[in-house]
């Protein structure tokens, strides 16, 4: 709560700054505020119902994310360049939580002497199945050309499914942590007070700060000559997915990085589903008249590039296992593609990403009906099937 202070001084005393000391202050801020919702979310699940906490949960993990990305695409259909913001914003952090978050779950886990593969419980594969979903459509949005109210439609549908299927399954005691832990020692009528208080601060301090951290970076972009979309990109997802990471990293080294690594995998498919399928609805709400947001060719090749990404991703995991040395393959990708901005090059990347994740599904073909049976059915597919 304190490192949010001098944002919310500026923001609500009206006072200016230069560019770069916004950026730097509402960053944190908005870093601050995701630490408390965090904490706030974990202890929330010991009140309320399953299937409530799992959809509060979701939305709540791409808060920070959001409300900078509906910034962007509320001022969209007035200021043409901001659907660019938008989608640099969406693509950044999508790319982030596989490209850094998941090797770094990973190398943290061989680094504590657990072995170069890390195994996930069947219970994750609801998560992936969703992922896939999402991500074989997701190639249909750089194709047409927009993010349309029709893909609205249809990944909101595919995070409602999650939200339901996941609710379906056994109710998992919540690993606390820190600040969360000691908030769950407090009697339940003082445990709720606070966690209402975190929310409602949280929440003040992120939609308060969004819009100056956003105006903060497109004007020092343009102050010191750097290209605007790089730092939507890149430095506004850092703050919302740092603490999520954190927190992942910390269940790691304790020694349970199936749950860090199940944390990572749930935040993708929420920003993959909720975080794309709002922009339409907020730029078509902003716009007074059901509208698509238009892609350029830049913004095209980035979504492009984030789905093939994560196709190769939900390859890798199609069997529950994801090894150091495919971790390592995300990585050194994803590090590569940041350094060659040239179109043709990326587009490259994007054909050695699909390529990839066709070889890896190809080669777990026989693990994708069980992927599937346990993530839509729960299993209940027949021995003999599954034999086959």
């Amino acid at each position: 709560m304190a490192v949010t202070l001098p944002a919310l001084l500026l923001r609500f005393g009206g006072i200016h700054v230069a560019p770069g000391s916004e950026a730097l202050l509402f960053g944190i801020a908005i870093l601050g505020a995701a630490f408390l919702l965090t904490w706030a979310a974990e202890v929330a699940q010991l009140d309320v119902s399953q299937g409530i906490a799992l959809a509060a949960l979701a939305l709540i993990a791409v808060l920070p994310e959001y409300a900078v990305d509906l910034y962007f695409a509320w001022k969209a259909p007035h200021h043409h360049e901001y659907t660019a913001y938008a989608t640099a914003n969406m693509t950044g952090a999508n790319r982030l939580l596989i490209g850094i978050a998941w090797p770094l779950i990973v190398a943290l886990y061989w680094w504590r002497g657990n072995g170069r593969e890390l195994l996930l419980p069947r219970s994750r594969s609801i998560e992936l199945v969703f992922l896939t979903i999402a991500t074989v459509y997701s190639f249909v949005i750089p194709i047409k050309g927009t993010i349309s109210l029709l893909d609205m439609v249809v990944l909101l549908g595919c995070f409602a499914g999650y939200v339901w299927r996941i609710a379906q399954g056994e109710v998992e005691e919540p690993e606390l942590l820190g600040p969360a832990a000691v908030l769950a020692l407090l009697r339940p009528p003082a445990r709720r007070a606070a966690v209402a208080l975190f929310f409602l601060f949280a929440a003040t301090v992120i939609f308060g700060s969004a819009e100056r951290f956003a105006e903060a970076l497109i004007h020092l972009g343009k102050q010191f000559g750097i290209d605007e979309f790089l730092l939507v990109q890149w430095l506004a997802p850092l703050a919302s997915e740092a603490p999520e990471v954190a927190i992942a990293c910390i269940l790691t080294m304790r020694g349970n990085a199936q749950a860090g690594m199940g944390a990572m995998v749930s935040s993708k498919v929420n920003q993959w589903t909720l975080l794309v399928g709002t922009l339409p609805l907020v730029y078509s709400i902003s716009a007074g008249a059901p509208r698509a947001l238009h892609l350029d060719p830049r913004q095209v090749e980035e979504i492009l590039l984030t789905a093939a990404q994560s196709l190769f991703a939900v390859g890798i995991l199609a069997n529950l296992r994801i090894s150091l040395l495919e971790v390592a393959g995300l990585f050194v990708l994803f590090a590569a593609q940041l350094l060659y901005p040239d179109p043709y090059v990326r587009y490259g990347f994007c054909a050695v990403y699909f390529v990839l994740g066709l070889i890896t599904m190809s080669r777990r073909w026989r693990d994708l009906p069980l992927l599937f049976d346990e993530g839509l059915y729960g299993g209940g597919m027949k021995e003999e099937d599954r034999a086959l």
